[in-house]
């Protein structure tokens, strides 16, 4: 095993039902991503999208199967693994930069305080907070609590950044603009990456690989989508040629033979 890969082996996740028989919500899972690539992860709610990424974060065991990263099986969370959730869920009595620096101190208590004090102001420099750091949440608006957020996980300089649909209560302007905020900064910091998302073109945009899970339960792997664009990449470039749509159109195409399939079922 590579230092190099994120492996996910034949990974399942199942819950007691009411007469105590175990639902595999999750059934041998299986992904690899290679060190500093992008994968997001998309399928129709309640497939196990945010089950697996908690599992990958330590935040719920597994029921079998193995995750390994940079060539180590995880025992639990750990600050190799950052998560950014739908909601930064901020301390409201500490300053954006205090907020960050709460997990900096844990995980640098060996460095000198101004050590410290420039991963911080970095991070939030990265996000574009660097005239913010001392407004306390309320001073804030949405979007720039998300960037705390991001700065808080990459602060950590994690192996593997993961993504719960960060941008999912963001209107359409400020989602894309921290698209681009973490496209940039992914760009410097190469780190291994894992969204859960609902956009397809967000999706598309921000990835170079794009796993397509089935419906649940028993959700797995379905399909793999390679995103063949360079880096960086220019939006409004991208959403002008037909590769593009060729991408959407694939993606749409295999949610609604989920669909029809779960139907199906129901119908038998």
């Amino acid at each position: 095993m590579s230092d190099k890969y994120v492996d996910i082996f034949d990974l399942v996740k199942a819950y007691p039902n009411p007469f105590g028989e175990a639902i595999r919500v999750v059934d041998g899972f299986n992904l690899r991503i290679p060190k500093g690539e992008f994968m997001s992860v998309i399928g129709h709610s309640g497939c196990g999208k945010s089950t697996v990424l908690n599992m990958v974060a330590g935040l719920i065991p597994s029921s079998e199967g193995s995750i390994i990263v940079a060539g180590r099986e995880i025992p639990g969370s750990g600050p190799d693994r950052a998560v950014v959730f739908q909601s930064p869920c901020l301390l409201p009595w500490l300053t954006a930069f205090d907020n960050v620096m709460l997990g900096v101190n844990k995980c640098y208590a060996h460095v000198s305080e101004q050590e410290r004090k420039q991963i911080v102001e970095y991070s939030l420099s990265a996000v574009e907070l660097q005239d913010s750091m001392y407004k306390f949440p309320k001073e804030m608006s949405g979007g720039m609590q998300q960037r705390v957020g991001i700065a808080r996980a990459i602060a950590l300089k994690p192996n593997m950044l993961l993504l719960d649909e960060p941008f999912g209560r963001l209107d359409s302007l400020t989602r894309m603009d921290l698209q681009d905020v973490i496209v940039n900064i992914l760009a410097k910091e190469k780190i291994t990456t894992m969204m859960i998302t609902h956009d397809i073109d967000e999706a598309v945009y921000m990835s170079d690989k794009i796993c397509m899970m089935t419906n649940g339960p028993q959700a797995k792997v379905g399909e793999i989508l390679e995103i063949d664009y360079e880096r960086p990449r220019h939006r409004q470039q991208m959403m002008l040629e037909d590769k593009y749509f060729g991408y959407r159109e694939r993606l749409l195409s295999f949610l609604e033979n989920c669909e029809k399939e779960k139907e199906a079922r129901v119908k038998a």
